[in-house]
Formats: C-alpha cells, sequence, structure tokens
C-alpha cells in the first residue's frame, strides 16, 4: 500500500471516529434516525425519536458507547456513539475531517506548550464492568430468536457434508504462565 492511500485509510477513518474525541459543546448530527433516550442505554424510556441529520450537542457526560446529548429545542437525553457524526462545515466534509485529524495528533503529541490535561479517548467499547453486569437484564425475546437458528447434530454434518468439510484436529493452546508476583509494584 502506497503512502498515498495510507493518508487516504487514516482520514477516512479519522472522519468516522467523531464521537471518540467529543468534548461538551461539540456539535454532531445524527447519522440515521434514531431514539433520544432518557438513560444509557437501549432499554432506557424514549424521549422522542431523533430524524437522521438532527443537530445535537454533546453535554459533559458519557456512559460507555452513550453520549449525552441537547437538541436545538433544548431535549436532553442519551444517544449510542453509532448514531451520532461529525458536524461538519456546511458543504465542507475535508475541512471537518483535516480538523479532526489536527485535533488528533495536537492530542497525541506533546502537552508541554499546552493547557490540555492529557486526556486520551479511543473508539470502541470497553468490556462490561462490574456496574453494567449487576444492571443487566436478560433478553429473552433475542435468547428465543438464537434457540430458533440453533441446528441439531444431524443437521451439522449434513451442513459439513454438503460443503466438503473436513475434520481437522488441532492441538490444543498452551496453558500461559502464571503472573509474577511482583513486591514492588504498589
Amino acid at each position: 500500500m502506497s503512502f498515498r492511500h495510507l493518508i487516504f485509510v487514516l482520514l477516512a477513518v479519522l472522519s468516522l471516529a467523531g464521537p471518540a474525541f467529543a468534548q461538551a459543546g461539540d456539535p454532531f448530527v445524527i447519522k440515521r434516525a434514531t431514539e433520544l433516550r432518557s438513560g444509557p442505554s437501549d432499554a432506557s424510556a424514549s424521549l422522542g425519536t431523533l430524524a437522521a441529520q438532527t443537530p445535537v450537542t454533546h453535554q459533559a457526560t458519557r456512559q460507555g458507547p452513550w453520549y449525552e446529548v441537547r437538541t436545538a429545542q433544548g431535549a436532553t437525553g442519551w444517544v449510542h456513539m453509532f448514531d451520532m457524526g461529525n458536524a461538519a462545515p456546511a458543504g465542507n466534509v475535508v475541512t471537518g475531517t483535516l480538523r479532526g485529524l489536527s485535533n488528533f495528533f495536537s492530542r497525541g503529541g506533546s502537552q508541554a506548550n499546552t493547557n490540555s490535561s492529557g486526556t486520551t479517548s479511543t473508539v470502541g467499547i470497553r468490556g462490561l464492568g462490574a456496574e453494567d453486569i449487576a444492571r443487566s437484564q436478560p433478553n429473552l425475546t433475542a435468547v428465543a430468536q438464537l434457540d430458533r437458528l440453533r441446528s441439531d447434530p444431524g443437521q451439522a454434518r449434513k451442513f459439513a457434508q454438503d460443503a466438503r468439510l473436513a475434520a481437522q484436529s488441532v492441538d490444543a493452546l498452551p496453558v500461559p504462565a502464571a503472573p509474577k508476583n511482583d513486591s514492588t509494584s504498589p
């Protein structure tokens, strides 16, 4: 891959990663119709529907992949990060992308000449925390859907035979070494 292609791919990825660098007051738009929720969960009550291209402003709060936002009408609620995108200046996606790229590199560089806190944010969703697990509720509808998709051993053998699949023997992974107990760490 040439350097030119690498830069293009980097710019494309960064333009899609807008919510990852969100700060309070940052403008965003809703990428696809979604619900404004009363809390940071799909299970939270819907406060209303947000149409695609609805402008919103990021508030100071984020929980996992959920951002608290305020609409132009003053409604406040929660939206999933995958439903939000950068609000690029009107008609100028390149400027918005370059601004995002500039912000990315300035945040990752030396903090000596800035008043930045040095906080870094990444795109993605971290694993579940203890609070997430404690608040979790089973989705019995999804479990029922999965049960309907289950194959019995006969169906699996027929699928493998029709696809001309063959059994392969795979060695087990080695057992990882136990972590060393370092008494000098805090």
